[in-house]
């Protein structure tokens, strides 16, 4: 599933918007064009879906960069807790110790470093099981995830 933050930034850079993070509402924007995603996903077939994120990264950006909680958020944070939409763990990706900025994400590493963290303490605080992905070429990573997937108890 397509990434939602960088699918609205690279919309809005298209449209002459250099910043759209820095507008208030954008992770309201990026939570509700995840919801609808996730909505829609639902029609799909298979067991299990994956999403490249979820709304608690969102909220973990909105706590990176100051941005508000706003009733979007509040309400998809509500929802997929209530109506347990995600599996109860998450894999989170370690950092692979380089950044390459590209025109929709510019961070540096040490603000990386902290923004991964800002991500492992909203999913802890949100009851998720944290199952971190080291840092290893493309084909490793996969056989890690496809791996955890096939001993998931369901």
């Amino acid at each position: 599933m397509a990434e939602a933050a960088t699918d609205l930034i690279a919309a809005a850079q298209a449209a002459g918007d250099d910043t759209p993070w820095e507008h208030p509402d954008f992770t309201e924007r990026v939570a509700a064009l995840q919801r609808d995603r996730q909505i829609a996903a639902n029609d799909r077939p298979g067991p299990v879906q994956w999403f490249d994120r979820s709304p608690v990264c969102a909220l973990a950006l909105a706590r990176f960069t100051g941005a508000p909680i706003g009733p979007v958020l509040a309400a998809e944070l509500d929802r997929i807790a209530r109506e347990r939409v995600y599996e109860p763990h998450v894999h989170l990706f370690d950092l692979l110790g380089f950044i390459t900025a590209t025109p929709v994400r510019r961070i540096g590493l040490e603000e990386a470093r902290r923004f991964e963290q800002v991500h492992v303490d909203a999913y802890a605080e949100h009851g998720f099981t944290i199952n971190r992905v080291p840092a290893a070429d493309p084909e490793d990573r996969a056989r890690l995830l496809l791996d955890a997937t096939a001993k998931d108890p369901r």
